[in-house]
């Protein structure tokens, strides 16, 4: 005997006896020692060992996970991970073939695999318990025990496992075949029928078997045939409460299972033919009996009715009772399906792996054969050839094939069998249909023709004789000889009419369904009565064959797996091996021959490329060699022509190594990207700490430079600390000294008292005498000190009075040469205006408050309050230069005090302080020299020499224009002279600062307030004063300088401080000026008022008016139309005149003083003196808006109209107007004197000299005459239509580019009608209509050293870029009127063509006139308008986009539609109106139905579609982020879509809709890296955007979590962004009715918030506690790793689902509560963790101990029941009254009964005052330190109903805690069972079941219960478990 037959070896093919005795030695060694299974290579021997055996735990799953096969001993499970591996690595399908003879332990076998499947997957789901329990169905229905088998399938099954890419089991599908329903009417002895009757009997409840009239299965004839009725090793009990619950786990309903009893019951009742059970199938009991004792007939010519002899009845039941049993059987696998199968998604790219397990029948050969045996041997021999095939036949061929050598094995081929079974022409099952399709064919017959057919073959056994029924098949196995008796009537299993057209008629809808292939839609039964009907229905052998074909194809698509099983005896005795059955089983399986080509041959083989492709990671050189691989391995492998050959341990070895050479590999790439990421982070902290460095030595060095004020500041704050402790010591020893002293003095008078008395009358008189002498000299000295006070008092208020006088007199002899004026009054009217003052008559002028007058940002008051801080000691310590103070000098300066980069500005620095300390008086005049004059010394020194050569060009200004410098006498300088010259000097200097650089004038400020400080001399410090006023006035300083110059201004001289101050406040708001101060200024400066002008109307009224330095315009306008009531003033501007020039100030920001001064230059240029300056301010009608209407305002209209007649009168306008003048003066009255006065107002002199006077008479008479209806706005309007460009604002502008003109230089005339280019002979160089210009802006220019403004005009008729001094102001009015008449526009032009089908959309041709309708049908906003085609005249909804809408009041020309519609060119990557029809990205190609659905909710979102229903924001973005959660290829679009209707969307509403979908979709999940960099772009490139920087942070977060969201946004996160807040807050609540608000972002995790939650709390650590969501009907707990808001979102969407379908409503608001608790007791101890105690583990234990979870003494809750009191009172023992009313709320409420609420209340009082003074908070640990010591402290309970054990009460508390899972009598709180983690094995949930197995995968426990909290149960049970497992890998 060879070595390895003494003890047997794993694999046979190492067998050194390679003989049938050495096979069947090593099976018997092995079974003997308890192993079952053996392998032959990949082929699997398994020996049924008719006991549990220990090999199929968890553990013995996770040793087999992942492991090649060959590694550990032989086990079912190496063949299923084997079968799971190869799946995954070869993406082909698997299957695993199991056979063996009945009792062989097959179906075993394959459950085994489901469960190891299922275990694989990992995935805990519902949908592998549901595949596993499909099987206790099935068995139920299908299986029954037999002389061989206990359990023995009496069908096939096939079932396809379907995985998921990342191998989670997510469906299957089972295939039945041939069910032996024979079984269901007749058994052989001490065999039963299937399961499902005898646990139906034993397991169903009494009250049910009541109604189903039903009794012990000995009561039924259908049962008892085989005289066995029970079955050892099978509790029906037991296994009827497992069928049940799987019933409820596949989804069966309560009505379904009750239908199946019914039919179960209505068969057991037709065995024994008593008809008065007739109702459990709802049919009339006339009709059954009719249809069961008669037959029916169609006869050529009618239906006739034959009555069936006793026999035939009998069959015809029988047949019947199979009938039902087996379409029931169907029905229930197709419920299986529904299911447990979920079909393939429509993707075509979608690949579903699979793994199929084959459970069908073994081969059988009993004592009678019959069709059935037939029907499963076929099926046997099928296999048998699939087997043959593999192994031998495919494999032999396939080495020819590559030229392999190779010694050819016979094997045992069954192809004969086959060929007469099934395959040749008339073979037998050919033959057995034949003779079934005729009516007339017996059994006789049929195997005559097979004696005739097949009588002379090997195969074919013939009967020994004519009358023998028998026949005979040579199989693989064995002869079987069959019994032929039955046959045909078996094959054709057919039901007669009648009893179809009985179960047509049923009410039972069951019996219907699975009667339904039989039964017709229509309810036509008639036509299956015909003879051609009957040929043509199918028989059951043809069906079989043809499922079998189907099968066979399925399992040859697959890569395949063999498990042989072997029955070690007959009598199903463990350890007991029968020698010849198994013998003859290895025989016919062809184990010999396996074994031998096993051994021989090469089972794994590999293409050239699949083996490089696979094995290329173990190469060690570029060229790939078969011998380098396999290098040290054994040789026995081969290389074929287009394959390599390996033996199994080859491929074992290989992969082993190749996993090697993957670590190694994967560690070298972790190893360098892990250096990479070091070193990167290495170098970034070194640059940041070089930075920290940086600043840091800076800080320290700054710190250091500032040490010596900071030890001086040290020194001054000691020696204050010392002074103060000297005083307080001071007082103190002055206090001892007093207290001292006051006891020693006492002590001293008490021993003296009897001296003094005795004194006193003597030393009385004395002292009395010298008392009067003292006093009277006291007094004296009084009166001499009240003397001398008072004459110091008297001397010091005539000195005060003496200065004021003083400074006043200094004021007015600074200001003497101002004389006394009022502005606009002095000299004579300008021409032409002369009229107006004749007739008018002046106001007085009227104080008013500037501050009052609406004027541009002023600073608010309130900001100049906390100015303390700002002192001009503290700004010049800053900022001023070298050793500069901040105080009055009379020295010059070295340099400026501030730093200047400018030369220039250094330069007119020291000037400027030379030009102050002249002005103040601190430096002497210079004398003048003999032939120089002020010009020469003030023009040529101080501007030629002082300053910038450049100056006047750089700043654009003549130097000739300032007051001052070319004006003054060079002889006879007077005194007065001197000091009108210093006034001057300022008044210029001041001016000049102007032009420089902002910087610049805060030296001036600065040297100014620099003399003011500590300024001794009273003049020097008036005339700084009043000259720090003046340039206040004019200039204001920089935001550096401001708020130290608003400190110092503060304590300024009386009047002055105020009067400063308000004027910085003017200046800062209006701006800087652009002349020099007028005479006006200066009497203003002098008097601290307002200045008084006068302004006139054309209606001849004078209004005087106050203004100072920075009045504008627009205050003086708008302060006119206050005054005359004007509402309509647009257009109305304020013109000044001197002379004969005249010209608009506009109502803008232009100064009226800067006109003012300039009327003052001019005539002083004309040699006149400026004081006395003969100007006049007006106020008129400047231009008319082109919608303008006379009847909106009668102020405005009678105004105007005054301008207008004055207009006629000095040849402004036509005559034509005087006829309605003269209607307006005299109305109907047409006299001749009148006539003359409207000749005189309306006529210039130059047309009555033309024309006589008397000629003008009658032509105004005349025209009076013919209109006598005229008014005042006919005029209006008139000159309006007439003359608009005498109604026009003209701008001087020069063409910088643009169409060609005939000149560059021209004015630019804005009116209503258009724009007008002219020259200087106003003749029109252009006209411009409002609809021919599309835009304009403004832009800086440059052209060599000048800077300046233009303005770009864009038209229709080309571009033009205008270089103007006021570009703003023309752009400003533009800009206005295009966009007034575009909003008040009715016309529009298509700039694109719109098709639609839609009704509701207007369709139009690009260039066609859109007439628009504006009503409130659509919204402007949301950009869609109503509009009419002209040319169709239809109406619709039009996209603003597709519009361009011209701004005109009237229809346009027909030049102007065709420029327009060439406006805006399409551009597909920009905003559009109409959904896209196909994708944006290339790889989305063919989508179009699916983008579409994306695009369409995207334009809805954005209000760029409009509809008709509206729908939610939660609704769009559920379908436009729905589809890319699930589907990743969809992402990049979304970005690109959105992206795309936000490129250039000029509308705001759709652009900050966009924003927000952006900002969600940044959140959810980010773009491919192809995408990434132009998103971030996007991004990047609109930053000003306020959403743009919080798109990129959130897009930079979701690329560092690697896990995108699942779900779409929820209503929170869509709620916050719509509010425009990116941050959102959400309100959590803790047990103890506490509530915290917590900022959640859409990244934040549940352990995130927890963690969170915990440090803000302060809690000891966050481990345990979880958060909870409390939904109107369940709490659920979420899942640490999952997103809060996906969390939130899956449960709020379960709930309005269930909601939703129980109301039958729609969608709905679902309410919910976030709860933050403890989940996990784990490690709990009360005291350690008080904040924890207090806000949790009390309110969260108190609600179980109160509902009585806990088993407790009446002790303990006496005790407890006192300390929930002291909780609630704390020591008001005042309360013990309320003890009988609360008594719920401080015992359990299960024993509230146990005593009476006295002895409750005696009892607890008496505990209560046991008890030692507490606080609440302490009596709340003294309940959870009791509460601690039960052992179900800390579980948490659930109340289920269970249906998996009929000992153990329907509704149990089941408790979980660290010991482990245990069940809990409700009412006796006994514990049934516990279940320490350890030994559960499984577990999964479905939506309101959860399944646990305990113990073996095979045989354990299984609880199945029901309740709504299953979410939680199993988020608890799984961290339980986690935790068990990781402390016991711990330990």
């Amino acid at each position: 005997m060879h070595p390895t037959s003494v003890n047997g070896v794993d694999d046979m093919i190492r067998l050194g006896d390679l003989n049938e005795a050495g096979l069947l030695r090593n099976l018997l060694v092995r079974h003997k020692d308890g192993i079952i299974y053996t392998y032959t290579g990949s082929i699997l021997v398994a020996v049924n060992p008719y006991q549990l055996l220990p090999l199929y735990t968890t553990e013995q799953v996770h040793l087999y996970t992942d492991r090649r096969l060959g590694e550990l001993p032989p086990h079912v499970f190496a063949i299923a991970d084997s079968c799971f591996f190869n799946m995954r690595r070869n993406k082909k399908d698997q299957c695993c073939v199991i056979s063996g003879e009945s009792g062989a332990g097959k179906t075993e076998s394959t459950k085994l695999m489901l469960q190891f499947l299922a275990a694989v997957s990992g995935q805990h789901s519902w949908i592998e318990q549901q595949i596993l329990e499909a099987n206790p169905i099935l068995e139920a229905f299908g299986n029954a025990k037999t002389i061989r088998n206990d359990n023995s399938s009496r069908f096939g099954k096939y079932i396809d496992i379907n995985f998921t890419k990342g191998g989670a089991i997510e469906g299957a599908k089972i295939e039945q075949y041939l069910l032996e329903k024979s079984r269901v009417c007749r058994q052989a002895p001490e065999e039963r029928n299937y399961h499902i009757f005898y646990c139906m009997l034993m397991g169903m409840p009494a009250e049910q078997k009541k109604i189903l009239s039903l009794g012990n299965a000995s009561e039924y004839n259908y049962l008892t045939m085989g005289n066995c009725t029970s079955c050892d090793g099978r509790d029906d009990i037991k296994e009827y409460a497992h069928f049940c619950s799987a019933m409820k786990i596949l989804m069966f309903s309560e009505n379904d299972s009750w239908e199946i009893n019914k039919l179960l019951a209505a068969i057991l009742h037709l065995g024994n033919v008593h008809f008065e059970e007739y109702h459990v199938i709802s049919v009339d009991p006339k009709a059954l009996e009719k249809s069961l004792t008669q037959r029916s007939f169609m006869t050529s010519r009618e239906s006739v009715t034959k009555p069936l002899t006793s026999a035939q009845a009998m069959d015809g039941k029988d047949a019947f009772v199979k009938a039902i049993y087996g379409r029931l059987f169907v029905w229930v696998v197709g419920k299986i399906n529904k299911a447990v199968f979920k079909p393939p998604p429509e993707d075509t790219k979608y690949v579903r792996q699979s793994i199929g397990l084959l459970d069908i029948f073994g081969f059988e050969n009993f004592n009678k054969n019959s069709f059935e045996q037939l029907c499963i041997n076929f099926a046997n021999e099928q296999l048998q050839q699939f087997f043959v095939k593999h192994v031998f036949k495919l494999e032999q061929d396939e080495y020819a094939r590559e030229n392999i050598v190779w010694k050819h094995i016979d094997y045992n081929d069954n192809q004969r069998t086959l060929d007469v079974l099934a395959n040749k022409s008339l073979n037998i099952l050919a033959l057995i249909d034949e003779e079934s399709n005729f009516p007339k064919g017996t059994d006789t017959t049929m195997i005559n023709k097979m004696n005739q057919v097949h009588g002379k073959g090997d195969v074919y056994v013939p009967p020994k004789n004519n009358h023998d029924t028998q026949f005979g098949i040579q199989h693989f196995a064995g002869v079987v000889h069959y019994d032929s008796k039955g046959f045909l009537e078996k094959n054709r299993d057919a039901l007669s009419t009648d009893l179809i057209q009985l179960v047509e008629k049923s009410s039972n809808k069951m019996l219907k369904q699975a009667f339904q292939n039989e039964l017709s839609s229509n309810g036509e039964i008639a036509s299956q009565l015909t003879v051609d009907a009957k040929k043509r229905a199918p028989t059951l052998s043809g069906q079989f064959r043809q499922s079998l074909d189907a099968l066979m194809k399925t399992l040859t698509a697959c890569q395949p797996y063999f498990i042989r099983c072997i029955k070690p005896n007959d009598f199903k005795k463990p350890m007991l091996f029968d020698r010849d059955l198994c013998m003859r089983q290895l025989r016919y399986s062809g184990m010999m021959e396996t074994i031998r080509i096993r051994k021989a041959g090469y089972p794994i083989r590999y293409t050239f490329d699949e083996f490089l492709e696979r094995y290329r990671v173990l190469l060690k050189s570029s060229l790939c060699d078969p011998k380098t691989v396999l290098a040290g391995q054994d040789g026995d492998w081969k290389t074929g022509k287009t394959k390599i050959f390996l033996k199994d341990f080859h491929d074992t070895m290989l992969e082993l190594e190749r996993m090697k050479e993957l670590n190694e590999k994967a560690l070298l790439i972790q190893r360098v990207l892990r250096g990479y990421k070091y070193r990167r982070q290495f170098l970034r902290q070194r640059s940041s700490a070089l930075v920290i460095q940086k600043n840091w030595r800076g800080y320290k060095g700054r710190k250091l430079y500032r040490l010596g004020f900071a030890r001086l500041q040290a020194k001054v704050r000691a020696r204050q600390l010392q002074h103060h402790y000297q005083q307080k010591r001071v007082a103190a020893v002055r206090l001892q000294a007093q207290t001292r002293g006051y006891l020693a003095r006492k002590e001293w008078q008490r021993k003296r008292r009897a001296v003094i008395l005795l004194q006193t009358n003597t030393r009385g008189m004395l002292a009395r005498k010298q008392e009067r002498r003292e006093e009277e000299l006291a007094a004296l000295e009084r009166q001499r000190r009240l003397h001398q006070v008072l004459q110091q008092k008297k001397e010091k208020e005539a000195s005060t009075q003496s200065e004021s006088i003083t400074a006043q007199e200094m004021v007015d002899d600074i200001f003497g040469f101002l004389p006394n004026m009022v502005g606009g009054q002095e000299g004579q009217a300008p021409a032409g205006f002369k009229d107006l003052e004749k007739q008018g008559e002046r106001t007085r002028p009227e104080e008013v408050d500037l501050d009052d007058l609406p004027m541009v940002e002023d600073i608010p008051e309130e900001d100049y309050d906390d100015l303390d801080e700002y002192s001009f000691s503290k700004f010049a310590s800053m900022y001023f230069q070298g050793a500069a103070t901040p105080t009055h000098v009379r020295q010059r300066l070295r340099q400026p005090l501030l730093y200047h980069e400018d030369e220039g500005d250094v330069v007119a620095s020291m000037t400027v302080w030379w030009i102050i300390l002249r002005f103040m008086g601190d430096l002497p005049e210079p004398k003048l020299v003999q032939g120089q004059g002020a010009r020469g010394l003030r023009g040529s020194n101080m501007v030629n020499n002082s300053l910038d050569p450049d100056l006047a060009l750089r700043q654009d200004r003549r130097l000739s224009h300032m007051v001052g410098l070319d004006q003054v006498s060079t002889t006879g300088v007077s005194q007065q002279g001197k000091k009108h010259s210093r006034i001057m000097d300022g008044i210029f200097f001041s001016f000049f600062c102007c032009f420089f650089s902002r910087q610049f004038l805060d030296e001036i400020y600065c040297q100014i307030c620099k003399q003011l400080q500590e300024n001794g001399n009273r003049s020097s410090f008036y005339r700084g004063w009043i000259l720090l006023s003046i340039c206040l006035g004019i200039f204001p300083p920089t935001e550096r300088f401001i708020k130290f110059l608003q400190s110092f201004i503060r304590f300024g001289p009386m009047g002055y401080a105020p009067y400063c101050a308000k004027r910085l406040r003017r200046t800062v708001a209006n701006g800087v000026r652009g002349e020099p101060p007028s005479w006006l200024e200066l009497e203003a400066t002098k008097s601290k008022k307002p200045i008084a002008v006068s302004v006139t109307l054309m209606d001849s009224r004078t209004i005087s008016l106050p203004v100072d330095s920075s009045s504008t315009s627009k205050e003086i306008c708008q302060l006119l139309s206050e005054k005359v009531s004007l509402k309509d003033t647009f257009g109305f501007s304020l013109y000044v005149a001197i002379y004969e020039k005249v010209w608009s100030l506009g109502s803008g920001r232009e100064h009226v003083m800067d006109a003012i001064s300039q009327c003052e230059q001019e005539v002083k240029r004309k040699g006149g003196q400026e004081q006395h300056a003969p100007w006049r301010l007006y106020y008129r009608k400047e231009i008319f808006t082109p919608w303008h209407d006379c009847k909106e305002d009668s102020v405005s209209t009678d105004l105007i109209y005054r301008q207008i007649i004055r207009g006629l009168r000095f040849g402004e306008y036509k005559f034509q107007l005087s006829a309605k003048h003269f209607y307006v003066q005299h109305g109907s009255d047409c006299s001749l004197d009148n006539a003359k006065t409207v000749v005189q107002d309306c006529i210039n002199a130059s047309l009555l000299e033309a024309k006589t006077q008397d000629k003008w008479l009658q032509m105004v008479s005349t025209a009076h005459a013919q209109k006598a209806a005229g008014v005042k706005a006919e005029v209006v309007d008139y000159a309006r239509q007439k003359w608009p460009l005498f109604f026009s604002r003209f701008f001087e502008a020069a063409k910088l580019s643009g169409p060609a003109l005939p000149k560059n230089k021209f004015i630019v005339a804005i009116n209503w009608t258009g724009i007008t280019f002219l020259d200087e002979k106003e003749r029109r160089l252009l006209q411009l209509s409002y609809p021919e210009v599309t835009g304009v802006n403004t832009m800086r220019y440059s052209s060599g050293k000048t800077f300046g403004q233009s303005v770009s005009l864009l038209t229709l008729k080309g571009d033009f870029s205008l270089n103007a001094a006021m570009a703003g102001n023309i752009a400003e009015l533009v800009h206005m009127f295009l966009g007034g008449l575009r909003e008040r526009s009715q016309y529009a032009v298509a700039l694109q063509e719109v098709n639609q089908d839609d009704p509701t959309f207007l369709s139009f041709k690009k260039g066609e006139l859109i007439v628009l309708i504006k009503d409130d049908e659509l919204t402007v906003g949301r950009g869609w308008i109503k509009g009419k085609n002209e040319r169709t005249g239809k109406t619709g909804a039009v996209p603003i986009d597709a519009i361009l809408v011209l701004p005109t009041l009237t229809k346009p020309t027909n030049e102007v539609m065709v420029i327009s519609k060439n406006v805006a060119p399409e551009r597909l990557w920009v905003k559009s109106r109409e959904p896209i029809k196909q994708p944006l990205l290339k790889k989305l190609a063919g989508n179009s139905e699916l983008i579409l659905d994306l695009c369409l909710p995207i334009l809805k979102y954005m209000g760029d579609y409009p509809t008709k229903q509206i729908q939610s924001p939660l609704e769009l973005t559920d379908q436009i982020f729905g589809p890319a959660t699930k589907d990743e290829a969809l992402r990049d679009e979304i970005y690109c879509q959105i992206m795309k209707q936000m490129t250039s969307n000029n509308n705001r509403f759709s652009l900050e809709q966009g924003w927000q979908l952006l900002w969600l979709c940044c959140g959810l999940f980010p773009p491919s890296q192809s995408l990434l960099k132009h998103t971030q772009r996007f991004l990047e490139s609109r930053r000003r955007e306020p959403l743009a920087p919080d798109c990129l942070q959130r897009l930079q977060g979701s690329l560092r979590y690697m896990k995108p969201r699942k779900l779409p946004p929820h209503q929170v996160e869509i709620d916050a962004i719509q509010q425009n807040s990116t941050q959102i807050f959400h309100k959590v609540h803790f047990p103890n009715d506490m509530e915290e608000i917590f900022e959640v972002n859409t990244s934040t995790r549940i352990r995130d918030l927890c963690q969170t939650i915990s440090t803000k709390l302060q809690l000891v650590s966050s481990d345990g506690f979880s958060i909870f969501v409390k939904t109107p009907d369940k709490v659920l707990s979420l899942n640490d790793s999952d997103y809060f808001f996906d969390s939130l979102r899956q449960i709020t969407d379960w709930s309005k689902k269930a909601k939703s379908v129980k109301e039958g409503g729609g969608p709905m608001n679902m309410s919910y509560l976030v709860f933050f608790m403890r989940k996990l007791w784990f490690n709990v101890s009360p005291g350690r963790d008080l904040e924890a105690d207090l806000i949790f583990h009390y309110p969260q234990e108190l609600p179980k101990y109160l509902r009585g979870y806990h088993r407790c003494t009446k002790e303990d809750m006496v005790n407890i029941g006192a300390l929930l009191f002291r909780v609630k009172f704390n020591n008001d023992k005042t309360q013990f009254v309320l003890i009988p009313k609360m008594l719920k709320d401080l015992v359990p409420n299960d024993m509230l009964k146990a005593m009476s609420t006295t002895d409750w209340q005696k009892n607890i009082v008496a505990a209560y005052n046991k008890q030692a003074s507490m606080t609440s908070e302490e009596a709340s640990l003294a309940f959870l330190k009791v509460v601690c010591r039960w052992p179900t402290f800390g579980c948490a309970f659930f109340e289920v109903k269970q249906t998996s054990d009929p000992n153990f009460p329907d509704i149990v508390r089941i408790a979980i805690s660290k010991q482990g899972v245990s069940i809990i009598h409700p009412k006796t709180k006994d514990v049934l069972a516990t279940h320490p983690f350890n030994r559960i094995a499984n577990w999964c949930s479905g939506s309101t079941y959860f399944h646990i197995t305990v113990g073996n995968l095979v045989k354990g426990n299984k609880i199945l219960c029901e309740t709504s909290l299953v979410k939680t149960f199993i988020t608890v049970l799984f961290v339980c478990l986690f935790l068990f497992f990781l402390l016991l890998t711990c330990n």
